[in-house]
This record gives structure tokens, C-alpha cells and sequence, in this order.
């Protein structure tokens, strides 16, 4: 799964060659993406979509020959070379003020688009150069974005034999490698290789593990030296952490960029592929199964393969989450501007494959979600109060969500997607804003003194945010001291809300809702379906 320019010089085995293994009677489940998603790939892979034209097998050849489709000609995902802004997927906005450094309104839209959006992706393609050149066809390969950020390769070697002999668990450690420990059969161009090192860092770069990398002797297939041959495409990946929603997330997103970078080959987002974590720790976290809409493996870690030397056939390194000025955790989002094809698109994927659904709604009442705390600080003292309050209205339905380990996260992500308003304190479950339909409301009730991290996000998703406006109606326990330091710090204490304000607030929330257009369209479709007369807020 390399480039069409490198696939040329590798000497991989092209398409067209996949396409007659097909047969008269291809199976198409490896595509298995969003409705919306498939005029993006097809458009990208010709050749399969004529193959799926002419296969009366093929489930998707209902959805080409429609006229839904045929109106989506040409549309791309916006990363590609001859991807015109106005066929992209994304259309982000930038309805706010550009202070800063850009000085007209298209500079503020193309610099949310390349920080935050497929112009990432774009960028990661552009900056990609080959560190190992193939000498010959099937030789290995590696090649690597700026600052080896995200890379990928044919015919590599690992040699984790020294694992065997550690000890110490093995988590954000740079040296779990060795000079030659990581190699391939090619050219390698060292010099170019050390002037990307400069991001050196557990979770930014690759440079801890490929500034070892050497070049062999001979060809992988000749040497004997594979104690195990992975053939399957293997993706490595260093985590951040697994127990906190928002920065196990931070891997999820780099990954389906990750795969989008790697969309060289109608299989890019197949779900047969090895995935390895780089640390000894058994991979174990509530959101594990959102690995399934990425691969049907079990989840590898580096205990599996110590003591072994490992062939990979074709390999990716995905971008990292910690990376500068990367991508969810460390983006520098400039401000006016909002919704990101990306993050939306991301968001579909999991919901599709997670098979989430988006149910109708054959009433008017608006679904309120609101995030109950079962932790020692953020907890809403009055929480009571504040459903009751809301709860008398009649063009609400609230529901108080707990969003525990007793929950399964496909169950959370059900009530997620079918939430129009969704409130809760600051942490790391207001994550769940990336899984809100277009149309809703993250009401953030307090941001603890950190304003802009689940506001940034919600910009990156393009939902609304909303926070506590007024400091004179909320009550907190106490000042809050950190545990460690023992300075006042707003995240360690406990809250108490005006309710008339809080009603207020979601009020303000609900008119957003109700004045959306795509929830309006929604709203239609769904009495449509059902046949049955609007109950709730009579007027829209």
C-alpha cells in the first residue's frame, strides 16, 4: 500500500493485477464505508468502480448508477493532487474573526483546512521522500513524512530478540531498539534520514526507532534471518493512554489519517491488518472496541514478538499523538474558523463500522443527554436540581447518562449519536462531542479554567459549544487544590449551579437546535418515516 508514483519504482504488484484476481464475482466487503464516504473512494479507485459496475454481485453498484451519485462527480477527499477546493469533502467555515497572522479571509480558510482538516493529510503526502531506495523490484523500501512523523515501508526487519531479556515495562521508551535492529534490503540515504530527527521524542516523531535504521546486506527473502514473516499490511502504533477518552482518541484520529495518508490501494481501509502497540503493557482500555472498525486482529504489543526477529511485507508507522503542531492534541486551530471534513469524516467511519445507527425522531422533543460524574472532583453538587429543572419542560427529553466501565462504549456511543444536546462537566467524556449529530449542542457546564480544550474540539467536529457564562451563579465547593502541589487549581473541587440560569443556558442551546437546518431536514424525514404528527414544540 504505497504511492502510485513509488509503486511504479518499488515494482509492487499494481491494481489492475488485484482487479482480474477479483474474478467475475468479487467480494466487496473490505470496503464496507459511510454512504457518504464511497463517491470519495470510487472516484479514487476507477478501476474497481467499473468493476463493480459491471459485477452484478457487486452491493454497491446500486448506489454508483444512482443519480445521487452521479451529482457527486469528480468529488475527492481534498488531499489529492487535481482535488479542486469545491469538490472536496470538507467544507469548513470561518465565520469569525481572522486576528492573528493571516490577513485575508482565504488565508484564515486554507490555514484551518492544512492544521486541522485533509490539508494535513495533503501536507504529510507532499513532505513524504524516500529515506531507503530499492535497488531492485520486491526489494525493501522506506520512505518518511517531515520529521518522520508518519512513514511506511516494504521488506522491513525488527529484531526484538534483546526484549526477551528486559525486564522493565516498556512505555514511552526511545530506546527499545539498537544500531541495526531496524533495517531493510536498499539504499539507504543516511544524510537525509538525519536531518529529519530534529522532533526526537516518544510520541512525536519515529526518530527514536529509524534513527537505528541500517541497510542489509541481502534481501530479506535470501537472508534466513525472519524468525516470523508478518504478510498482512501491519500498522505500529505508539499510544498515548488508554484509560482517558480524550487522549486515547488523539490514536484513533492519527490512525484513520494515518490511513487516508496510506490510500494508495483499494485496501487502505481493509480491516485485515496487524496492529501492533509499541510497549509491553497487554493492550486493555474501555474504548478497545473502537480497534474493531480498523482491524479483525487481535491487538498485538511487543511482549508477542520478544526474542524474535519480525519481517514486515508492508508496514506503516501512523502519525503520532503528540506530535508538534499535530493533529487533536497539539493543533494550533486559528481562530473564526470551524468544521473539519476530517474530524467528520472520522466520526462517520467509527459510527458505520462501531454499527452505530442514527434513529429517527418522530417527535419534536429535543434529546438531552446529561454526563453524570461518579468521580471525587468535578461532580455537580445540585445535579438533581438542574435535571429537575429541565426535565419540566415539555419539549424536552432528558436523559442522566452514567458513561461507566458498566457500560459497553458501543452503548455509550448509541445514546451519544442520538443526543441533541449533550452537558456535562469538564473531562474527558466530552469527548464523546465527536460522535454529536451536525445539527447538536456540546454545552460544556463548566471549563475549570481550561476554556479552550473541548471548545477546540467542538470547533474540529463543527458542533455548537457552549459553557458557563456567568462566575457570580456558580458555587464551588471550595477553592480546589491540586493533590501534588497543593496550589488552588479549578479541576480538583466540586460545583453547585444557579438552576434558572442553567435552564436558561439550554434554552439558548435548544432554539440552536430547533433553527438548524440539517436538524430540520432530519426532523422532516423521520415524521415522514414514522406517518405520525409532530409531538413537542409545535413551531420550529
Amino acid at each position: 500500500m504505497l504511492p502510485l508514483v513509488i509503486v511504479v519504482v518499488f515494482g509492487l504488484v499494481s491494481f489492475c493485477d488485484k482487479i482480474s484476481v477479483f474474478g467475475a464475482s468479487a467480494s466487496y466487503e473490505f470496503i464496507d464505508l459511510p454512504k457518504s464516504h464511497l463517491p470519495m473512494f470510487f472516484e479514487r479507485f476507477p478501476a474497481l468502480k467499473q468493476k463493480c459496475l459491471e459485477d452484478v454481485q457487486c452491493e454497491y453498484r446500486d448506489t454508483i448508477k444512482s443519480e445521487s451519485y452521479r451529482s457527486k462527480k469528480g468529488v475527492c477527499w481534498g488531499y489529492e493532487n487535481d482535488c479542486p477546493a469545491e469538490k472536496r469533502f470538507s467544507k469548513p467555515r470561518c465565520p469569525g474573526d481572522y486576528r492573528g497572522y493571516v490577513k485575508t479571509k482565504e488565508a484564515q480558510l486554507e490555514t484551518f483546512y492544512s492544521q486541522g482538516d485533509f490539508g494535513f493529510i495533503r501536507d504529510q503526502v507532499k513532505e513524504t521522500r524516500i529515506l531507503c531506495e530499492p535497488r531492485f523490484p520486491y526489494d525493501s523500501a522506506l520512505e518518511c513524512s517531515k520529521y518522520l512523523r508518519f512513514c511506511r515501508g516494504r521488506n522491513i526487519m525488527i529484531n526484538f530478540t534483546d526484549l526477551a531479556t528486559r525486564r522493565e515495562p516498556l512505555r514511552y521508551k526511545m530506546d527499545v531498539l539498537k544500531l541495526g535492529q531496524i533495517g531493510g534490503h536498499c539504499k539507504l540515504n543516511r544524510e537525509r534520514l538525519e536531518a529529519e530527527l530534529e522532533h526526537i521524542s516518544p510520541l512525536q516523531s519515529w526518530g527514536p526507532e529509524l534513527r537505528f535504521f541500517e541497510s542489509l546486506d541481502q534481501p530479506l527473502s535470501e537472508s534466513g534471518h525472519c524468525d516470523i514473516t508478518i504478510n498482512r499490511p501491519a500498522f505500529i502504533m505508539k499510544i498515548d493512554a488508554t484509560i482517558n477518552m480524550y487522549h486515547h482518541f488523539c490514536d484513533f484520529v492519527n490512525l484513520y489519517a494515518s490511513q487516508h495518508a496510506n490510500l494508495s490501494d483499494p485496501l487502505g481501509f481493509s480491516t485485515d491488518v496487524e496492529i501492533l502497540i509499541w510497549e509491553s503493557y497487554s493492550y486493555s482500555s474501555p474504548f478497545a472496541e473502537t480497534f474493531n472498525a480498523f482491524t479483525r486482529h487481535p491487538i498485538a504489543d511487543l511482549k508477542t514478538y520478544a526474542g524474535k526477529v519480525v519481517c514486515f511485507k508492508n508496514l506503516v508507522l501512523p502519525l503520532l499523538p503528540r506530535m508538534i503542531f499535530g493533529l487533536f492534541y497539539n493543533t494550533p486551530i486559528i481562530a473564526g474558523c470551524e468544521n473539519s471534513g476530517l474530524f467528520q469524516a472520522f466520526s462517520e467511519h467509527i459510527l458505520h463500522r462501531l454499527k452505530v445507527p442514527l434513529k429517527s425522531h418522530p417527535s419534536r422533543k429535543l434529546r438531552i443527554t446529561f454526563l453524570s460524574r461518579q468521580t471525587k472532583f468535578r461532580r455537580i453538587l445540585n445535579e438533581d436540581e438542574l435535571l429537575e429543572e429541565i426535565s419540566e419542560n415539555e419539549n424536552y427529553r432528558v436523559n442522566q447518562a452514567s458513561y461507566s466501565h458498566h457500560m459497553s462504549f458501543r452503548d455509550q456511543l448509541r445514546i451519544t449519536r442520538n443526543t441533541d444536546i449533550f452537558i456535562g462537566m469538564h473531562g474527558a467524556g466530552l469527548t464523546h462531542l465527536l460522535f454529536l449529530p451536525r445539527w447538536a449542542v456540546i454545552f460544556e457546564l463548566y471549563h475549570c479554567e481550561d476554556r479552550n480544550c473541548y471548545k477546540d474540539l467542538a470547533r474540529l467536529k463543527g458542533v455548537k459549544y457552549m459553557t458557563w457564562e456567568r462566575d457570580d451563579l456558580i458555587y464551588p465547593e471550595d477553592e480546589g487544590k491540586h493533590p501534588e502541589s497543593g496550589e488552588r487549581h479549578a479541576k480538583f473541587t466540586n460545583y453547585a449551579f444557579d438552576t434558572k440560569e442553567f435552564a436558561r443556558l439550554v434554552a439558548s442551546g435548544a432554539d440552536h437546535v430547533w433553527n438548524h437546518e440539517e436538524y430540520r431536514q432530519f426532523l422532516e424525514r423521520s415524521l415522514k418515516k414514522s406517518n405520525k404528527k409532530p409531538v413537542g414544540r409545535e413551531e420550529l
